[in-house]
């Protein structure tokens, strides 16, 4: 049996072996030059996120962190029905992703394989909008389809057609959700569309293979990456959306960011509005995780 001053030896040359190890992985250059982008991360990411999560263990409509921790709020999420803000959010997400997902993937097909350098003047013309602001490009869209706008009224004056206004419902907030993230689903597809080998599908060709079984056997596998970030981009964009909901929609739908604005201003609730935030994060969160674990981030970025 190892002496006491023996074992506190040992004790010593371990510590001093792994602050060694350590001393000498914080002295990697790559460390050291990522430093400043993890000093970010923690004081703008991790520490916001870490106030969050202790504001929704408070007692409700109170700001002292000297209470005791409860989960009164996430109770009164459920016993108060927020859970159908959640399905509503869910809900348009997934139809948003589904819309575009069909619309992207012949444009991203057509601007990476056939349009050549047409397909520069299309980028173009689909980034220019996003230097726009978000809720102007909206409101424009109220002026197209409130009543005797600019849609509806040339309908009347021109061709004598009446028909009710699509504002403040749910197609409506479904064109918006469509309109503003449409970028950010096309260019991840046309990214993924543009990795699949040109000579890969032309030996299928030549093989016999049919265009039906080209695209299924070859295209859509080799773009699945970018397809999937896309529309996981597009489902955690279109979850959290706002401006969609209050300005093309009204109060026809209330969706789980509504709720969250609402708690932390008009309601002043900020442990509910808290509470709500940390379940859509853990939603969004898992779902970012699930995805990931299917990529192969190393093979989208050629590293292999």
């Amino acid at each position: 049996m190892a002496s006491p001053a023996a074992e506190l030896e040992s004790r010593a040359v371990e510590s001093s072996s792994r602050w060694a190890e350590f001393r000498a992985w914080i002295t990697q250059p790559g460390v050291l030059c990522s430093t400043p982008v993890l000093l970010l991360l923690l004081i703008g990411f991790l520490a916001p996120l870490l106030v969050v999560v202790g504001y929704s263990l408070m007692p409700p409509r109170t700001f002292d962190f000297g209470h005791v921790p409860t989960l009164e709020n996430f109770i009164s999420i459920v016993n108060e029905s927020y859970y159908r803000s959640f399905l509503w959010a869910f809900g348009l997400a997934c139809i948003t992703v589904v819309l575009l997902l069909i619309i992207c993937y012949p444009l991203a097909y057509g601007m990476a394989k056939l349009f050549g350098h047409w397909a520069h003047l299309l980028t173009l013309l689909l980034v220019i909008p996003l230097f726009v602001s978000e809720n102007i490009r909206l409101f424009g869209w109220v002026l197209f389809l409130i009543k005797r706008g600019v849609l509806l009224g040339a309908l009347e004056s021109w061709f004598g057609i009446g028909a009710d206004s699509m504002l403040y419902s749910v197609p409506a907030i479904v064109l918006g959700l469509v309109y503003v993230y449409l970028p950010f689903t096309l260019f991840p597809v046309m990214l993924g569309i543009s990795m699949v080998p040109r000579d890969v599908t032309e030996a299928a060709r030549d093989l016999g293979a049919s265009r039906w079984q080209v695209f299924r056997e070859i295209e859509l596998p080799l773009a699945m990456p970018g397809i999937l970030i896309g529309a996981m981009l597009t489902f955690v964009l279109s979850l959290g959306s706002l401006a969609e909901s209050k300005i093309l929609g009204g109060q026809a739908v209330i969706m789980i960011a509504d709720d969250i604005e609402t708690a932390f201003t008009f309601g002043q609730n900020w442990p509910l509005g808290s509470a709500l935030s940390v379940l859509l994060i853990l939603l969004v969160g898992s779902l970012v995780l699930y995805v990931l674990r299917r990529l192969d981030l190393d093979e989208i970025l050629g590293r292999r």
